[in-house]
């Protein structure tokens, strides 16, 4: 249990001498090791029109030549076709992508437990 509380206190020192930028990308690792149940909420408008459930991460799309970043995310999950947060059968995991200018939510699902 020492060694745990250690090695926590070392990686806190360690990571408070790194910029944001560096915890944050520590910290997105740290999240996709330990794992999500994320939900992605498309609307158009008011209205609700696509739900992607199950997905583990979302990543910002990059140029292959400048490495610079693009203005979409995109990430693998569940279709969820009746809105119940439920993979139900022939939902299908699928890739996605959604553009910086859409309406979206991106959340942990707190329903399927």
């Amino acid at each position: 249990m020492k060694k745990i509380f250690l090695g926590l206190g070392l990686v806190m020192v360690l990571m408070s001498g790194c910029t944001q930028e560096t915890q944050n990308k520590f910290s997105h690792t740290m999240q996709n090791w330990t794992g999500t149940n994320g939900v992605l909420d498309a609307y158009a408008g008011e209205k609700l029109i696509k739900r992607f459930i199950k997905v583990d991460k979302m990543s910002t799309g990059k140029g292959t030549d400048d490495g610079e970043a693009r203005a979409y995310r995109y990430g693998y999950g569940y279709d969820d076709k009746n809105f119940n947060f439920i993979v139900d059968k022939g939902e299908k995991k699928i890739y996605f992508e959604v553009s910086t200018f859409s309406t979206y939510f991106f959340y942990e699902n707190t329903v399927d437990k």
